[in-house]
């Protein structure tokens, strides 16, 4: 029975996912773990010590709570937590209480991560008192418009 190396089998993984990033100019986030586990045959440390090579190197980075970012020279990527990004969408978009806010759906294509990610963002706006409703089938309606924070 043929033993694979261990060493340096997460090198080749980073190598094959850092392909996959250089192949594909609008890939933003990197496979999930449990895809590069299935789809190299590794094990989660081996898929992990290959996301590692990939931080190092600054061609991706974790989110909390989201898939890995795939960093990409001279691109400004926003790093706030995805629930703030949702709530400013309340003023940008100039929504009022009372109106509908756009879908985990709409929400999942605009910012380019799941559904299931969206809809706990949309869950920690509703527990702050942002958001009203939602859950299965219901529209979500702006419940405070929150304050605009200033930057310094």
């Amino acid at each position: 029975m043929r033993q694979a190396s261990p060493r340096g089998t997460f090198l080749k993984v980073a190598d094959a996912v850092k392909a996959q990033i250089e192949a594909d100019p609008d890939m933003t986030e990197l496979p999930s773990l449990a895809e590069v586990m299935r789809d190299h045959k590794v094990s989660r440390g081996v898929a992990l010590r290959a996301f590692g090579v990939l931080r190092q190197e600054g061609m991706a980075e974790p989110v909390p709570g989201e898939r890995w970012r795939v960093v990409r020279p001279g691109a400004r990527v926003d790093r706030r937590p995805l629930d703030q990004r949702l709530a400013e969408i309340i003023a940008t978009e100039g929504l009022e209480a009372g109106e509908a806010f756009p879908s985990a759906s709409v929400l999942a294509e605009r910012f380019g991560v799941s559904r299931p990610t969206v809809t706990k963002a949309l869950e920690k706006l509703e527990a702050a008192g942002v958001l009203a409703g939602g859950g299965q089938g219901k529209v979500r309606t702006v419940r405070t418009v929150p304050a605009r924070e200033e930057r310094s």
